[in-house]
């Protein structure tokens, strides 16, 4: 792996093209100004259309060489990269089951090509796959009874969750990221959940919340709220009551767990060092990529200035 200070000197540019707050102004332009803007930034280098997918598509695929080429370690790559890998096998082998295509469902390559995912699947032949992948495909292809989508989605779920567990495990910082995405993922779970026995078998691993305290989120509102208050979870938890409470999607709560690597980081930007700069820049460029992606989305759907802000991951 390439020494941290080096790849701190090459960030220190690519840093440069960041949009940062020029996002928020887009909300306000239409699409096609969007588009101009971007594209004479720089962003989407390399696409062969330009359409606002194309560019973004282009944008993922330059994002994903810089991690694979500066990544630290392979505990970086594997955090990065891997949850993708398990989202891949998940759609190939719910299309498997239904007969039906999954390439409108698959993430950008992980570690390990989709094609190989496919071609092992479609021919119910693992072996050559990662052992990590193995035991969740094999736990559904052999299944004697007929597994749910949201069965299947668990399975994966948690395999992916146990194996970076496992590879970031002397690793501090990426330790304390999967716990943080771990424990609120389970949150989100159990505020989607009507029963909390069902919930329990969708949670993942990794995170520091036990299932008692879990459990606590099928109580009313004040006890939910007075067990959450001296953790830092209490305004995500707020976010996810509040959707519930009024019958809306949980799109906040959607947003902050996936702004919630970049948010740490952001929050903590003037005391980097070492690797953290390396982390910082892909969570910040990443949801760069999804914010003028959901951007041009909304606007071609008509949606207010005030409306597409709220879905947009960490500026």
């Amino acid at each position: 792996m390439l020494d941290p200070i080096y790849t701190n000197g090459v960030i220190a540019v690519k840093e440069k093209f960041l949009m940062g707050d020029k996002l928020l102004r887009f909300t306000e332009m239409s699409a096609e100004e969007v588009l101009r803007a971007v594209a004479e930034s720089g962003f989407g280098s390399g696409a062969q259309s330009q359409d606002g997918e194309s560019l973004c598509q282009a944008e993922e695929l330059a994002l994903d060489g810089f991690i694979r080429e500066y990544a630290p370690s392979r505990a970086e790559l594997v955090y990065l990269l891997s949850f993708r890998d398990f989202h891949n096998a998940k759609a190939v082998c719910k299309a498997h089951k239904l007969n039906s295509s999954a390439e409108k469902m698959f993430a950008p390559d992980g570690l390990t090509p989709v094609s190989e995912i496919s071609s092992a699947v479609a021919a119910e032949k693992t072996d050559e796959l990662p052992k990590e992948l193995r035991a969740p495909l094999r736990a559904v292809l052999d299944s004697e009874k007929e597994l749910s989508g949201a069965e299947i989605g668990a399975l994966f779920d948690a395999a992916a969750f146990e194996y970076v567990a496992e590879s970031c495990k002397f690793n501090p910082l990426l330790k304390k990221l999967l716990a943080g995405r771990a424990d609120r993922t389970n949150i989100l779970t159990a505020v989607r959940s009507s029963d909390a026995d069902f919930a329990e078998k969708l949670y993942v691993g990794g995170g520091k919340l036990k299932n008692e305290k879990l459990r606590v989120l099928f109580k009313d509102t004040d006890s939910i709220v007075e067990a959450f208050e001296k953790t830092p979870y209490l305004e995500f938890v707020k976010l996810c009551l509040t959707a519930k409470e009024k019958g809306m999607p949980f799109t906040d709560g959607e947003r902050a767990l996936e702004s919630f690597e970049a948010e740490y980081f952001k929050a903590r930007r003037f005391e980097l060092e070492g690797r953290q700069p390396f982390l910082y820049y892909v969570f910040r460029r990443r949801a760069e990529i999804q914010n003028v992606r959901i951007i041009l989305v909304c606007l071609n759907a008509g949606l207010a200035p005030q409306d597409i802000r709220r879905r947009l991951r960490a500026i």
